[in-house]
């Protein structure tokens, strides 16, 4: 394999990119003991973060991209070390020389997308709205009460829309003014900063500031904790603050209050999926289960990963837009857990997460054994 750069070169082009957190590694590998990727097939994070120590001089394989940045690793390491900046760091210098595997190919496509159409799904920007046409959804104005950044999924993927046009479905019945952005609306970004286009991301979050603020946007409400993310923790990297609020938090805001009243019943058994960017990253574990704490009937029943260790899905860190073969998805695990719990029904509050379970239960053919739903559609049903 031909060598991309001098030894020490590599290493300064790597600390330069955020990674020289590494040199903290002391290698006790409980980083390889926690890591979700060690149930489906062998990887090593430790390996990874030792090569990097020693200027990593060949970046051509598969492990470097294999990261789901699902924060466990970060979370239980004794030294602070940072292996999500460290992954970020090593695909950085990756993207900059464009050396990718196959497996990465689509990621780039979907980097391509953002660039052309602003959104990572090839879909035409003058259709981001679509899924609203026959909704009454305002575009967004200044003095309305919320911005509804619906987001990349669910402005494109049929799944996804359905999820939006619940979304809109509750926010209209609880008499909550609110608009759109449509086709002025951009990718937040977040998983093409985390395959390493830095340039790509911080030209978004430039583009979605500058229109945030020229509509006089306060508070913005979005469903996907990876949205939900970068808006409150990355984008003040730009000098900016705007209100987020995740649509589990806003749901059960509005019934709390009484302007959103839940009047049917769901005699079922469900179990809850903790997104990795609404928990790990964010520390958002009650807000969904009080949220289904509040409709009768409903019986939560919890896996046997949940809350601070709940297990990936394998949809983050990029890798939602790289193939992964069906032996070694996590997701598979997760819907054998839920139906282990005894759960008809697994509920979740991410894009990500339902559209890996929704391809697990063709896999497993769960057809007729566990629905997938996202927390707001449940919340729809019961109004």
């Amino acid at each position: 394999m031909e060598t991309i750069a001098p030894f020490i070169e590599v290493i300064d082009e790597i600390k330069e990119a955020g990674g020289d957190a590494f040199q903290l590694c002391f290698q006790c590998g409980l980083c390889d003991t926690v890591c979700p990727w060690n149930r489906v097939r062998q990887f090593s994070m430790r390996k990874i973060v030792r090569e990097a120590a020693f200027g990593l001089t060949e970046i051509e394989g598969e492990d470097i991209w294999r990261c789901t940045t699902c924060g466990t690793c970060p979370s239980q390491c004794p030294r602070g070390l940072g292996q999500i900046e460290v992954s970020q760091a090593l695909r950085r210098v990756a993207t900059e020389y464009e050396v990718f595997p196959a497996s990465v190919k689509s990621a780039r496509s979907a980097r391509a997308s953002v660039i052309s159409e602003g959104n990572p799904l090839q879909g035409e920007r003058s259709g981001r709205g679509d899924w609203a046409k026959d909704l009454s959804v305002k575009s967004f104005e200044q003095g309305m009460e919320v911005l509804y950044f619906v987001g990349c999924y669910f402005s494109y993927d049929p799944r996804m829309k359905k999820v939006a046009q619940a979304t809109a479905n509750i926010l209209n019945t609880a008499g909550v003014d609110f608009g759109i952005l449509g086709e002025n609306e951009s990718c937040c970004g977040e998983s093409i900063r985390k395959i390493g286009s830095e340039k790509v991301f911080t030209d978004l979050a430039k583009t979605n500031i500058k229109t945030f603020i020229d509509h006089g946007v306060k508070k913005i409400l979005v469903s996907s904790p990876h949205c939900y993310h970068t808006f409150k923790n990355e984008y003040p990297e730009f000098m900016v603050n705007f209100e987020v609020i995740h649509m589990s938090e806003y749901l059960l805001e509005l019934i709390n209050t009484g302007r959103l009243i839940l009047s049917k019943e769901m005699n079922q058994t469900v179990t809850y999926h903790d997104p990795c960017y609404l928990g790990r990253h964010n520390n958002m574990y009650d807000p969904p289960r009080q949220l289904l704490g509040k409709v009768s009937g409903l019986t939560l029943s919890e896996m046997a990963d949940h809350g601070k260790n709940s297990l990936c899905c394998g949809g983050g860190g990029g890798r939602i837009w790289m193939d992964t073969p069906r032996e070694e998805r996590f997701s598979d695990i997760r819907l054998e857990q839920a139906t282990a719990a005894g759960a008809k029904v697994l509920v979740t509050s991410c894009p990500y997460c339902i559209t890996n379970f929704e391809e697990s239960r063709l896999n497993l053919e769960y057809e007729d054994v566990l629905d997938i739903k996202d927390i707001t559609e449940i919340i729809n049903d019961m109004i």
